[in-house]
C-alpha cells in the first residue's frame, strides 16, 4: 500500500504532482506518471506535457486536474501518514494484516528514510520473533 505524502514545504508543486499521478491513474497510468514526475522534479509544469509524454488522453487529464477531484484523497493520505509518524519519504510500515479483514493491519515496525537491506531484515526478524508462539 502506498500513501501520498507531498512535502510542500520542500517542493511547492508536490501536492499538484500527487494529484497528477491519480489523474493519470484514472487512465491506468498511475505509476508511469509517478516515475515521470519523480524523474522531472525540476520541470513539473505544465503537467499536461507529462500526460502527453506518457500517452494518456490529455483532455481527460486536464479536466481531472482542473476539478481537483483527487485532492481530498491526497489530504486523507497525508493525515494517515502523519498518524503513523511519517514526516518524510520514504517511510515504511511493517505490518500484519488482519486475517478477518485484510484491509486492516497492525503496525509492527516503522522504518524512516532510505535504509539498507539490513535494516529491513532486522525489523522483519524482530517482528517474526515477536509473532512466533512464545515470542519476546
Amino acid at each position: 500500500m502506498t500513501l501520498d505524502l507531498p512535502l510542500e514545504r520542500i517542493h511547492p508543486l508536490a501536492f499538484r504532482a500527487a494529484e497528477a499521478t491519480h489523474c493519470a491513474g484514472d487512465q491506468g497510468r498511475y505509476w508511469e506518471m509517478h516515475h515521470r514526475l519523480f524523474a522531472h522534479q525540476r520541470a513539473l509544469e505544465p503537467f499536461d506535457a507529462h500526460a502527453e509524454a506518457i500517452g494518456i488522453d490529455a483532455e481527460a487529464f486536464r479536466e481531472c486536474m482542473e476539478s481537483s477531484r483527487h485532492a481530498d484523497a491526497v489530504r486523507r493520505d497525508m493525515a494517515e501518514a502523519r498518524k503513523v509518524g511519517a514526516t518524510g519519504t520514504p517511510s515504511f510500515v511493517l505490518a500484519e494484516a488482519d486475517p478477518d479483514d485484510p484491509s486492516k493491519a497492525t503496525g509492527l515496525a516503522f522504518i524512516r528514510g532510505a535504509q539498507p537491506f539490513a535494516a529491513f531484515q532486522a525489523a522483519i526478524d524482530r517482528a517474526l520473533a515477536e509473532l512466533a508462539p512464545g515470542g519476546e
